[in-house]
């Protein structure tokens, strides 16, 4: 381990900003006060300022207005600490305790952020979290003590360049965001970037690599698992799982909440081509991104409509995790007229409009559109045997 690395209370001693963190620690009344608050912005700061310095103050306002937006992300936000960069970059807290069922034993957690996923790691083994910020790092050890284990974890400050990983496993998340600019998809730009992560990955005992879903992660990563995982219908990482903790699959999608995988290659498997019947399914952003559209219909016995499109389709009903399904009420030829036409015959109010590569602004149509009725619809926008179709659907629900 390098000797340039600080334990947590020698890195925070002399920064600012944590002094500052701190103090808004000591003052908890600032958030109930807020909370309370009535009146106008102007009146309610007004009245915080009286009672606290206004350095806490703006703080305050600044972390309670992540921590609302946090709410999607983790269970417990009112009770954890962020920074803007900290929460965009954060793992949701369902797939960082996904991903750390994969540990086994001690692991570092390089990149650590506000720390999600180090307090995920704790839970179930002995974690060292490390980051170049001391900010990130008490963050990192604040938030381990509402959503993991603090006994388990340990909070160093340092540049991650600099360690060897010696006998431990190793989860990364590697900056998108390098010196606060605008967010990088090419892995090239990242902070470590693709040579180091690269380097990581076949000299480390076993770890992931976590990356945005849009990044370049193709063919970049050898001998190693590509994981694409989605929460509630929204892809959310790639993991590149790579030595002792990746599996046999070159490709993997899992689905959240539920918690179900596909894994193969995506050329093992060519799925039937067919016309549109009376099913049209939409597969999950994972499976889509992870190239295992052909691998799912095959599974679930479903064929697809085109070769450039990922619509799938059935004569009878198909309900799984891994796609939207949809029942077919009318197929048109993509003409402004004829949707038009139909949809003025239709018993639709509220218009779900979905597409993936036939260009349409969604928002501006479904203004334009005539509905006759109240029931909510669906119109999709695909190509079949390589003409563009609309088609007038509902969503289908198990029963």
């Amino acid at each position: 381990m390098s000797t340039s690395l600080q334990a947590l209370p020698a890195a925070i001693a002399t920064d600012a900003n944590c002094e500052l963190l701190q103090r808004l620690r000591q003052s908890p009344g600032v958030f109930t006060d807020l909370t309370e608050a009535t009146g106008s912005e102007f009146q309610i700061q007004a009245r915080l300022r009286s009672k606290y310095a206004d350095d806490v103050v703006r703080a305050a306002l600044t972390l309670a207005e992540l921590r609302r937006k946090a709410t999607t992300k983790f269970a417990a936000a009112d009770r954890l600490w962020f920074d803007r960069q900290g929460l965009e970059q954060a793992t949701a807290e369902i797939v960082a305790n996904y991903k750390a069922q994969r540990f086994d034993g001690p692991a570092w957690d390089w990149c650590c952020g506000i720390g999600s996923d180090a307090a995920a790691l704790s839970r179930r083994v002995a974690v060292t979290a490390v980051d170049l910020s001391p900010e990130a790092c008490l963050r990192t050890a604040w938030n381990t003590e509402v959503l993991g284990q603090p006994e388990q974890l340990t909070v160093l400050c340092g540049d991650v360049t600099t360690i060897l990983p010696e006998d431990r496993l190793v989860h990364i998340d590697p900056d998108r965001r390098p010196g606060g600019g605008s967010r990088m998809q090419r892995i090239e730009d990242y902070a470590p970037n693709l040579a180091h992560l690269q380097q990581l990955a076949t000299t480390a005992r076993g770890g992931a690599i976590k990356l945005s879903p849009a990044s370049n992660f193709g063919g970049k990563f050898a001998n190693c698992e590509v994981e694409l995982i989605s929460l509630h219908g929204e892809c959310k990482e790639a993991t590149i799982w790579f030595g002792e903790l990746a599996r046999s699959a070159p490709y993997r999608a899992t689905v959240l909440p539920a918690g179900q995988s596909i894994a193969g290659h995506p050329l093992d498997v060519l799925a039937e081509r067919s016309t549109l019947g009376a099913y049209i399914y939409d597969p999950d952003p994972a499976v889509v991104r992870a190239g295992l559209v052909d691998l799912l219909a095959e599974t679930l016995g479903l064929r697809r409509l085109d070769e450039a499109e990922e619509y799938l389709t059935s004569d009878t009903p198909v309900w799984s995790p891994f796609v939207q399904t949809f029942a077919v009420l009318q197929s048109l030829p993509n003409q402004d007229r004829e949707i038009r036409h139909a949809l003025r015959a239709s018993d639709f109010g509220p218009l779900e409009i979905k597409c993936r590569h036939i260009p349409i602004q969604a928002d501006a149509l479904r203004k334009k559109l005539p509905r006759g009725g109240d029931q909510p619809g669906v119109l999709i926008f695909a190509r079949e045997q390589g003409k563009a179709r609309a088609i007038l659907a509902r969503r289908s629900v198990s029963q």
